[in-house]
C-alpha cells in the first residue's frame, strides 16, 4: 500500500515505540514475561508479528517536485494469528499532510483479504489541493523546456517582472542574484478527488481476475504567481490560447470508469519482495452514460520481476509499464493519471518518486506512454530491536520514460506563433527520458519502509538532480 513521505529520523526514533503489537503488549509484568516467552520465529529467524500493529507518525519529509512536507499519518496492520506474516491480513492508511510548494493531501486507504472468501478488497481515496502543480506540456521533447541560467536572464531581462512590493523585492533579490527565477511559467492549479474500489479474486494460486470502479473529479485553474509576473504568461495559458486545451472547458470535470483485467502474482512478500513476478493487464471503460464529462478508454499493462542474485539479500528488481488511450477525444486532464489495480493508488504523473525518479513531475505526457525501472537492492544488515524485525538496504537504479504516441499539438487558433515556435517543435520525435541514482532504506517488519534516494537526469530538458525522502519500495 502506498505510504507517504516520512523522514528516517522520525521513523527510527518514533515508529519503533509507536508500533503497538497487541500480541506482545501487556499491562502487567507477568503478562509481559509470558508473551515474551511465546514469541515465535519463522524460517528466516524473524519474529512472527500477530494482532494489530499501530504506527502513528508525524510527516516531516521532502520531495524535489513539491517541497518540504509536514503533517501526520497512521498505519494499522492486522496480522491476525501471524499465519500470513509478513503479509498482513488487512491494512488501514490515513494521512493529512501539506507541502511548502502549495499542495495539501488527505488519504484514506483500506485493504482486506478476508472479508470475502478468496477475494481481496482494496479501497483507495485521495483529495488533493495543488496550488502550484508542474505543467511542462505534452509529448515529451516536442515541448521545449526553457530553463533559467545566467545567459537566459541576460538575454531576457524582462522575462520576469517583479511587483513593487516587499514580496516582489525579496523575490528579485533571492532569484536574480543567484541566476535563477521562480517557475511560475510551468505551473497551474488543480483540485482533485480520486477514489477506487477494486476486487481481486483467485483463479489459481498465482493467477487472478480483477474488476473495479474508479471515480475522478478534477478542477483545473490558471496559476497566478504572487510578487511577480512572467512575460510569456504560463505554458498552461498558452496551451489554451493555441486551442490544444479547450479554453472553454468547464472547471469541474469528471471521469467515471469500470475496470477489468488479469493478474499474475508469485511474490514471496508483498511490500519487500525478493523473488517472484507481479504482472497485470487491464482495460478501463469511461463512457458518458457512466458519468464521465468526456468519454475515454484505455489499456494498461505492467510487468514487475524480482530476481535473487545468489542470495535473497541481493536482488535485481525491474518494472516495465505501458498505458495507451483509445479513441479520438481523450481528455487531456486524464493523461497524467497512471492506473493501478489493487492496494496501490493510481499514480498522478510520470516523473517523480513513484514512477521515474529524478524526472520532473509530469514531464512525460501523451496518448501512449511507458516507463521502466531497473534496480539492484542489497540488504546489508538484519537485526531485531524492541521486538521488531529491522533491516537496512542499499540500492542503485536507472529509470526512464517515453511517449510512443503524442497528443495533438496543432496550433488550432494560429495565435502567438512566435511563442508557439519557442515552446513547441512537432518536427522532432520524443526520445528516452532517462535517469540514474542510488538510495538507502530502513525496513521494519518487511512492511514499514523509509527511503532516502537521489537521482539525476541525463538530459537538462528533464531537470537536474532530485532528492526524495519517502516510504516503501517504488514497486
Amino acid at each position: 500500500m502506498r505510504r507517504t513521505l516520512t523522514t528516517a529520523i522520525a521513523a527510527m526514533m518514533l515508529c519503533i515505540p509507536a508500533f503497538a503489537d497487541t500480541s506482545d503488549s501487556a499491562t502487567a509484568d507477568k503478562e509481559t514475561k509470558k508473551e515474551k516467552k511465546n514469541v515465535q520465529y519463522n524460517e528466516n529467524g524473524e519474529i512472527i508479528k500477530t494482532g494489530l500493529n499501530f504506527g502513528p507518525l508525524p510527516v516531516v519529509a521532502f520531495d524535489a517536485d513539491r517541497g518540504f512536507q509536514y503533517g501526520a499519518l497512521l498505519n494499522i496492520y492486522n496480522f491476525g494469528d501471524g499465519k500470513n506474516y509478513p503479509n498482513p491480513n488487512s491494512t488501514w492508511y490515513i494521512e493529512a499532510s501539506a507541502y511548502t510548494g502549495g499542495t495539501w493531501n488527505l488519504y484514506l486507504n483500506y485493504d482486506n483479504k478476508q472479508i470475502f472468501d478468496n477475494v481481496r478488497l482494496s479501497v483507495c481515496t485521495k483529495y488533493a489541493n495543488e496550488a502550484a502543480l508542474d505543467f511542462y506540456g505534452f509529448n515529451g521533447y516536442q515541448s521545449n523546456y526553457v530553463f533559467a541560467d545566467d545567459n537566459f536572464l541576460k538575454d531576457n531581462p524582462d522575462f520576469i517582472r517583479y511587483d513593487d512590493t516587499d514580496k516582489g523585492q525579496k523575490l528579485e533579490n533571492k532569484f536574480i542574484d543567484k541566476g535563477k527565477f521562480p517557475k511560475g511559467f510551468y505551473r497551474y492549479s488543480r483540485q482533485s478527488f480520486v477514489g477506487k474500489a477494486d476486487f481481486i479474486g483467485d483463479i489459481t494460486d498465482h493467477f487472478k481476475w480483477e474488476v473495479g470502479y474508479s471515480f475522478y473529479w478534477v478542477n483545473n485553474q490558471d496559476f497566478t504567481p504572487k510578487g511577480y509576473t512572467v512575460e510569456d504568461g504560463s505554458l498552461y495559458g498558452l496551451y489554451k490560447d493555441w486551442g490544444i486545451i479547450n479554453p472553454n472547458e468547464k472547471p469541474n470535470q469528471f471521469f467515471s470508469a469500470i475496470k477489468a483485467g488479469l493478474l499474475y502474482d508469485s511474490r514471496n512478500v508483498e511490500n519487500n519482495p525478493t523473488r517472484g513476478i507481479w504482472a497485470e493487464a487491464h482495460a478501463i471503460f469511461g463512457p458518458k452514460w457512466l458519468g464521465s464529462s468526456q468519454e475515454a478508454y484505455k489499456i494498461s499493462a505492467t510487468w514487475r520481476q524480482y530476481v535473487p542474485l545468489g542470495t535473497e539479500k541481493l536482488v535485481l528488481a525491474y518494472r516495465l509499464a505501458y498505458q495507451g488511450f483509445l479513441g479520438k477525444n481523450t481528455p487531456w486532464y486524464m493523461m497524467p493519471y497512471y492506473s493501478n489495480m489493487g492496494d496501490k493508488r493510481d499514480f498522478d504523473a510520470i516523473g517523480g518518486y513513484r514512477t521515474t525518479r529524478g524526472l520532473m513531475l509530469d514531464r512525460v505526457q501523451g496518448l501512449h506512454t511507458g516507463f521502466y525501472n531497473i534496480e539492484f537492492r542489497y540488504r546489508f544488515v538484519d537485526f531485531q530491536l524492541l521486538n521488531q524485525n529491522i533491516a537496512f538496504a542499499l540500492s542503485a537504479f536507472t529509470d526512464g520514460a517515453h511517449v510512443f504516441k503524442g497528443y495533438d499539438l496543432t496550433n488550432k487558433t494560429g495565435a502567438k506563433p512566435e511563442l508557439y515556435k519557442k515552446y513547441i517543435d512537432t518536427s522532432r520525435k520524443d526520445g528516452l527520458h532517462a535517469t540514474a541514482g542510488a538510495g538507502l532504506r530502513f525496513i521494519m517488519n518487511q512492511n514499514f519502509i523509509v527511503a532516502f534516494e537521489y537521482a539525476r537526469c541525463f538530459n537538462k530538458q528533464d531537470g537536474n538532480g532530485a532528492f526524495y525522502i519517502n516510504t516503501g519500495f517504488l514497486f
